[in-house]
This record gives structure tokens, C-alpha cells and sequence, in this order.
């Protein structure tokens, strides 16, 4: 059994498992009934980071890239679809939800009509996933600094972490393997921001032993 192949069953594995993270919130609206606190973008914006590497790994037939993304983006529109059930804002999480779809839409047209098939298309299609997916990895900072501010971990998600960094580091490592740098570059920043969580929890976690239970933080 080659290292490739154990590699790309770790990616499945760990992003599969970073994805199912949302059940958590899934069950809380159930159970609440509600959507209060429980923020709607996440899901959006992952559904489509889902979407734009799946063509990519349709492109490219990688047998790792295509099941995973599959399975993502089947997920994050059954978090979307239970979120507009519950939420009091429906008409403003509507809007949302169809102009990404517009976003979607455009983005399908340009690559498949202006751009030729083969290394072009590909090339500028990994470049965007990145850029989006480096994005994502980079908007919790925000929140990551004001934790250190006021020493509050409860926010953050530990298994979150756990599945981000390991998911990160599977997909750095197939990547390279692959000499394929879209994949390699948009997942280092998640190696790096699991690292600082992971400091915070050591550093903080004396404070908050009070309380033991932690919110979910999406990617």
C-alpha cells in the first residue's frame, strides 16, 4: 500500500469529519428550533469553496479531490436548507443564498465558455479555489485576536481545531506529492492557524475551566 494512497484516504477521512462538524449546529437548531447564534455565511461560503473544487477536481480526475467535495457540499446544503427552516431572517438568508448562487453561475460560465480546455482552465481554476480557500482559512483571525484580548477560548471549537490541522496537514502533504501548489498553498494557512489555536487553548484553558464546553468556530 503506496504513500499516496494512504494520503488520499486521509484527506477523506479528516475533511469528511472537519465538514460533519456542522452537525453539532444542525442538532441545535433542531432542538432549539432557532438559528439564533448560529451563523448562516459558513455554511454558504464553504458550500461554494465545495463546489469550485469539486469542478476542479473534475478537471483534473483526482479520485481524492471529487468524493470529498461531493460529500462537502451535500452536507453544507442540508445545513442551508435546515438553516432557512428556522431562522426569523428568511427573506435576507434567501437573498444570500441566490446571489451566491448568481456568484456560482457566472463563475460556471466564464471558465467554460471564455477560458480553453486544459492547462489554462485548470490553472486559473485551482488559483481561484485557493484564493478562496486561503480566505477562509485566514477570516478567523479576527477572532483569534480578540480571544487573546480577553483570554476567552469558548468560542473556538477544540475538535474543530483538532480536524482542521489534521485535515490541513493531509492535503499539504497529498499536494506535494502531486507537485500540485493549489492544493499545497490554500491548506498551509490552516496548519498555521490550527497551531494558534492549539496555543491559545494551552494558554487560556486555565481561565475558562469554569466552562468546560466550547462554541463552534467555522472555517
Amino acid at each position: 500500500m503506496d504513500f499516496l494512497y494512504l494520503l488520499s484516504w486521509a484527506c477523506i477521512v479528516f475533511t469528511v469529519g472537519m465538514f460533519s462538524t456542522g452537525l453539532a449546529d444542525l442538532k441545535k437548531m433542531r432542538e432549539t428550533k432557532s438559528a439564533d447564534n448560529i451563523q448562516f455565511l459558513p455554511f454558504l461560503t464553504t458550500c461554494l469553496n465545495n463546489l469550485g473544487w469539486l469542478y476542479y477536481g473534475v478537471l483534473k480526475q483526482d479520485q481524492t479531490i471529487i468524493p470529498v467535495n461531493v460529500i462537502g457540499a451535500l452536507l453544507q446544503i442540508l445545513y442551508i436548507i435546515v438553516y432557512l427552516h428556522y431562522t426569523k431572517q428568511k427573506r435576507l438568508m434567501i437573498s444570500q443564498t441566490l446571489a451566491a448562487g448568481m456568484v456560482l453561475t457566472c463563475g460556471w460560465f466564464y471558465f467554460t465558455t471564455f477560458l480553453p480546455e486544459g492547462e489554462s482552465r485548470l490553472s486559473q481554476l485551482g488559483l481561484t479555489c485557493s484564493v478562496v480557500t486561503v480566505s477562509m482559512y485566514m477570516s478567523p483571525l479576527t477572532d483569534l485576536v480578540e480571544i487573546v484580548r480577553s483570554g476567552d477560548v469558548q468560542r473556538l471549537s477544540f475538535p474543530l481545531t483538532v480536524a482542521t490541522f489534521f485535515t490541513s496537514t493531509s492535503w499539504v502533504l497529498y499536494g506535494l506529492q502531486l507537485d500540485d501548489y493549489f492544493i499545497v498553498v490554500p491548506n498551509t494557512p490552516g496548519i498555521f492557524t490550527s497551531l494558534i489555536r492549539f496555543y491559545l487553548f494551552r494558554r487560556f484553558s486555565s481561565v475558562n475551566q469554569s466552562s468546560p464546553s466550547y462554541k463552534t468556530l467555522q472555517i
